[in-house]
């Protein structure tokens, strides 16, 4: 057991290799489940309608090798490191995907790389999956909460491989000795600044969770085969805390309840495909409309108050007005907001090339002004969003953004989560029967009684589908297999 002298490096390993599902609170548990179901939904839904994976899919299926795991959705078997890479990518691209009531995304990368570990290793029970997927969230959250962070690093990537490369290895069954040298070796892949996620035009901030996990899974199968990582990764002169958060953070807080309160328990699932720092604006203006019997053609102006990160999404405006990829589109305040007023709503089908061009959208985001408001900075919490609406007539309304759908004031629950994963599957780039996605939420619900947690993925393999869809095609195909519509 670690000494209070020792770097947190050895204390995140002891308490990951030492998580059993007995250790684990309920709320914990099914958190566990629910991220699991919520990532493969994500997952398949991301494969029908997002062009920016195809290229992850293109390259490992090209560079063969072992067929370890599976590649999600698409089908096929590929080594486990690459297909954490293509799950992974294919988990966060649509923006669909869990987070932290602080922000920022765990499950992503941790789920394609227990999944991808799972796979290769072969007989890990439902109770083992759980707990070291919430053994990951756990550390993720841990490390987010209690570091000084600047908005310059994505933490996401940044803190998502060592929470990935903790869950991959305690499915692989690694010792803390063992464990501790994986996140050693996880920080070879510890990176990502926020420019990828601020950035225009860029595929990279939908696909980047395929990086943290399939550093996360080398990472452990290095250490099983002894190679060694560094004694003072997080606390050490030129470790991991003075490195990307300048020194500042919290060690009691990080240490306090580490290995009996598992802090997965507060992941938010979403309600909507789109990044959440948007939500709270989308709800005050779906809300405004709808209580005060609007249109969005009955509006003149719709003034959006941003803090620091919120402003992020509206830089440089007319792109964020008008964004080019629906990558892009995901991450735009002005976008996002004009599809919930014009539509009351956002869904996947809201984000197509053609959606993109949907003048009654692009009319309403020109109509979209930030205003600028310190006191909605992002610190910790992010602080929900305001919006006022001025309508032709003159009239004012204004609004915060509280109760969002998937926010810890108005939680998803088991059946809103079974729906999303349907709505989810619809998409997919290979059809699935209704029995065979009932059967999958069936089984997570009761994963902890499975004798193998990977039979979940053996269900929505393309060869149990009953399919009718044609073989997937490169990325160099302009149509979707399923519904043909453009990509």
């Amino acid at each position: 057991m670690p000494t209070e002298t020792d770097d947190l490096v050895h204390h995140l390993a002891y308490a990951a290799a030492n998580t059993t599902f007995e250790t684990l609170a309920p709320e914990a548990i099914d958190a566990a489940k629910k991220s699991i179901l919520d990532t493969l939904g994500v997952i398949l839904a991301a494969s029908g309608v997002e062009p920016a994976v195809r290229a992850a899919i293109d390259l490992v299926r090209e560079g063969g090798g072992t067929p370890e795991a599976s590649l999600l959705a698409f089908g096929g078997r590929v080594p486990a490191i690459a297909a954490a890479f293509a799950n992974g990518a294919l988990a966060h691209c649509l923006d669909y995907d869990d987070q932290t009531p602080w922000g920022q995304h765990a499950s992503s990368s941790i789920i394609p790389a227990v999944f991808a570990v799972a796979e290769r290793k072969g007989g890990v029970t439902g109770q083992d999956l759980i707990a070291a997927v919430a053994t990951g969230q756990d550390l993720f959250a841990r490390l987010r909460c209690n570091v000084g962070w600047r908005k310059d690093w994505n933490l996401s990537t940044v803190v998502g491989v060592f929470a990935a490369t903790a869950a991959a290895g305690r499915v692989l069954g690694l010792s803390a000795s063992q464990l501790a040298h994986a996140l050693g070796i996880a920080s070879m892949q510890s990176s990502g600044v926020m420019e990828v996620v601020a950035g225009t035009g860029s595929d990279l901030r939908g696909m980047y969770a395929g990086f943290s996990a399939r550093g996360a899974v080398t990472a452990v199968l290095l250490a099983e085969k002894g190679t060694t990582g560094v004694d003072t990764l997080f606390e050490g002169e030129y470790g991991i805390l003075k490195t990307y958060f300048g020194g500042v953070y919290d060690r009691e807080k990080i240490l306090e309840g580490l290995g009996t309160d598992y802090l997965g328990s507060g992941t938010l699932y979403k309600k909507w495909p789109a990044v959440g720092t948007a939500h709270s604006h989308i709800h005050a203006t779906i809300e405004l409309l709808k209580e005060n019997h609007l249109t969005a053609d009955d509006l003149s102006e719709i003034r959006v108050f941003v803090g620091d990160y919120h402003d992020l999404m509206c830089r440089p405006l007319e792109a964020r007005r008008t964004p080019t990829t629906l990558v892009d589109a995901k991450f735009s305040l002005p976008f996002l907001v004009a599809v919930g007023a014009v539509h009351g709503t956002v869904k996947i089908a809201h984000f197509s090339s053609e959606s993109l061009k949907d003048t009654s959208v692009l009319a309403v985001a020109q109509k979209i002004v930030p205003i600028s408001d310190a006191s909605l900075d992002w610190t910790l919490e992010l602080p929900p969003g305001r919006v006022e609406i001025v309508t032709r007539d003159g009239r004012r309304y204004e609004k915060t953004g509280t109760g969002v759908p998937g926010n810890d004031d108005a939680p998803l629950s088991w059946s809103d989560l079974a729906e999303k994963f349907i709505d989810c599957a619809a998409v997919a780039v290979v059809r699935h029967s209704d029995d065979s996605l009932d059967e999958v939420v069936d089984s997570i619900k009761k994963l902890e009684s499975l004798e193998d947690a990977t039979v979940v993925l053996g269900i929505l393999s393309p060869a149990a589908s009953n399919s009718c869809s044609p073989e997937y095609e490169t990325s160099s195909q302009t149509t979707s297999p399923k519904t043909g519509a453009r990509l």
